[in-house]
C-alpha cells in the first residue's frame, strides 16, 4: 500500500527518518530518482539515513513504477519520495487513486537555475514550469497539500496555487 507520495529534493533526512516513517506507520521508503539511481555514493548514504529498519529502495523513476507495480508491494506500507513535482506528476499517473497522500516538502530551494522562482511556501520555490505540473498535480490529486512534518500546518495546494495565479 502506497501510504505517501512526497515531494522532497532532500530525499530521506530527518523529517522523513524520525516522524514521517512512524506517523505513518512505514516499513518501506522508495526514492524514485534518475540522479541519486545512478549514483552509489548517494544510494548509500540516502540508506544510511533511513531507520534500520526500514526497507529502502532507490531508484529511477522508471524503475520504482516498475518496482510499485509489483503486486509485493501491496503487502507494505510505502513512502514513494521524489525531488521533483514533475517526477511527482509521472508517479501519480502511473498510479491514480493508489496513494493515500500526496506531500510536497521541500523543492526548489537547492536547485540553481536561471530561471526565475517562486516562493510557494516557506519550504518551496518553483519554476513557472514546475507550478504548471502542480496544477496538473492536483488535478490528478485534489486533495495534495504542503506540510513539512506531521506536525506543522498543513496547506492545501488549490488554495495555495489560487493565491499565486
Amino acid at each position: 500500500m502506497i501510504k505517501s507520495l512526497r515531494i522532497d529534493e532532500r530525499l530521506i533526512h530527518g523529517q522523513v527518518a524520525m516522524t514521517w516513517t512512524k506517523t505513518l506507520h512505514l516499513n518501506g521508503l522508495v526514492v524514485a530518482d534518475d540522479a541519486a539511481a545512478s549514483n552509489e555514493i548517494q544510494k548509500m548514504t540516502l540508506k544510511m539515513a533511513a531507520p534500520s529498519d526500514i526497507h529502502t529502495i532507490i531508484k529511477t523513476v522508471d524503475g520504482a513504477i516498475k518496482l510499485l507495480q509489483n503486486p509485493k508491494a501491496a503487502n507494505m506500507n510505502l513512502m514513494v519520495i521524489t525531488p521533483t513535482v514533475k517526477d511527482a506528476v509521472k508517479l501519480a499517473k502511473a498510479f491514480p487513486n493508489e496513494f493515500e497522500m500526496v506531500n510536497v516538502g521541500n523543492a526548489g530551494k537547492m536547485s540553481h537555475t536561471d530561471e526565475k522562482k517562486h516562493l510557494i511556501t516557506k519550504e518551496t520555490l518553483l519554476t513557472d514550469e514546475e507550478i504548471k505540473y502542480l496544477h496538473e498535480l492536483v488535478e490528478l490529486y485534489p486533495d495534495t497539500f504542503f506540510q513539512g512534518t506531521p506536525v506543522m500546518e498543513k496547506k492545501m495546494a488549490s488554495a495555495v496555487l489560487k493565491d499565486i495565479n
